[in-house]
Formats: structure tokens, C-alpha cells, sequence
């Protein structure tokens, strides 16, 4: 698989790039916001995935990496992780809500970077776009949710979700009331059983509810998972 690095610091760059090209992976380095997107653009251009994921970190010299995130995204639907030091969930939202498919926080463990390389891209290349059921819409209240389209609306107004916030709104809004497993959602909208996960459900579950401007729609059922509150008519 090749992978784009985005990282300023050239010993962390070379050092994971090692462990990376062990594992397989065709690593591509960028230093800056610039670097990346000039790295990207070309495949993008012509409607080729330029690379299997990019690892971005967000402490970038020339721009954000929110800023490099968001312009990736609008070029290619190649899966990001964001790698960065802020821990705290206002800033893993934010990433989330510009396309990363998911974050790391450093400092991290290898193997759980490589497990969360393998995870993204396993979604991607078996097409967990298709993963919700059959069905034109679910109305629930003022939100409708197109499957097909994969269009959310509030009242009419459109809400713009990632991947994996549509995937898990409609998992949950399929069955409305039906408690659902932590280790069933991460079983069905990330496709894998690794433990790891559990604190990307709680963050895309937070970006949901804040998306929504509906924080009492997805309920948390201590100890258990979460189920959808179907709104009163």
C-alpha cells in the first residue's frame, strides 16, 4: 500500500517510516501542508486514489493541519488519520467533522498506528459506503437520512457528515429505541473487533450530536452502547 506521511520532524518521519516500510507500506514524505497537496493533486486529478491512507500530522510549518485535512478531502476520498499531540475531544470533533476518518494521539503505539492504518483501509477497499440497509429514507422528527444518497437533513437543511458519522446514524436510526452494543456498532460501521476503537465511537457520537444540534437523540446507556431516541411527534 502507499502511504502519504505528513510530518515536519525528520527523524520522526524517517524512524516511522522504517517501521512502516517493515510492514509493507510504500512511504511518500511530506514536510509541509504544501508538499502534501502537491503530492496529492496529481492522482486526484484524474480521479485516482493517490495513495491507501494518509497519516497527518497537525503541527505543520506552513499551515494547519485542520487546513490541510479539509483541502485533501475535497480532492480525494483517500482515508486521513490525524497524528497530533492535542488530546482533547473539541479537537478530535473538529477533525472528524472536516473528513479524518480517524485520530491518533501521541504519543502512540506502533502497533496500534498499524492497527488503525489496516482498519481504514479494510473499510475502504470493501466499500463500507454501502454498509447501510436497504430502504429510500428513515424519518425520524426533522431529521431525514436518504441511504441511497447518503444525504442527512434537519428540518430541510442539509447536514454534512463523514463516512463513518452517517454510517453510525444510520446503523442506530434503523432501529430506533434498540439499544445497540458498543462492541456491535464498532463491529458493523468500523468492521473490527479491536478494543482500540471504542474512543472513535465516543467521539463520532459526540460530533453527531453536535451536527444534529439534537444532543438528546443518540442516548449513552451506561456500560452497555447507545441507541437512538426517536423524537416525540
Amino acid at each position: 500500500m502507499r502511504l502519504l506521511l505528513v510530518e515536519d520532524d525528520d527523524h520522526v518521519a524517517a524512524a516511522l517510516s522504517a517501521v512502516l516500510a517493515r510492514h509493507g507500506f510504500q512511504v511518500t514524505h511530506a514536510r509541509n501542508g504544501e508538499e502534501a497537496l502537491q503530492a496529492v493533486l496529481p492522482a486526484a486529478a484524474e480521479g485516482r486514489a493517490p495513495f491507501g491512507v494518509v497519516l497527518l500530522d497537525l503541527g505543520l510549518p506552513d499551515q494547519d493541519g485542520y487546513q490541510v485535512c479539509g483541502k485533501i478531502r475535497k480532492l480525494t476520498s483517500t482515508p486521513v488519520i490525524m497524528v497530533t499531540a492535542r488530546a482533547d475531544v473539541r479537537s478530535r470533533i473538529h477533525g472528524l467533522n472536516l473528513g479524518a476518518d480517524d485520530y491518533v494521539v501521541k504519543p502512540y503505539d506502533t502497533g496500534e498506528l498499524l492497527a488503525r492504518i489496516h482498519a481504514v483501509s479494510r473499510r475502504t477497499a470493501s466499500g463500507e459506503e454501502a454498509a447501510p440497509a436497504s430502504g429510500s429514507a428513515l424519518r425520524l422528527g426533522a431529521v431525514t437520512i436518504e441511504l441511497p444518497t447518503r444525504r442527512v437533513s434537519v428540518d430541510g437543511a442539509d447536514v454534512q457528515l463523514t463516512r463513518k458519522e452517517f454510517d453510525l446514524l444510520a446503523l442506530l436510526a434503523q432501529r430506533p429505541g434498540v439499544v445497540f452494543r458498543r462492541e456491535q456498532i464498532i463491529s458493523e460501521v468500523w468492521r473490527t473487533s479491536w478494543e482500540g476503537t471504542g474512543r472513535t465511537l465516543e467521539v463520532h457520537v459526540a460530533s453527531l450530536r453536535s451536527k444534529l444540534r439534537m444532543p438528546a437523540l443518540i442516548e449513552t446507556v451506561r456500560g452497555v452502547g447507545y441507541r437512538l431516541v426517536a423524537p416525540v411527534a
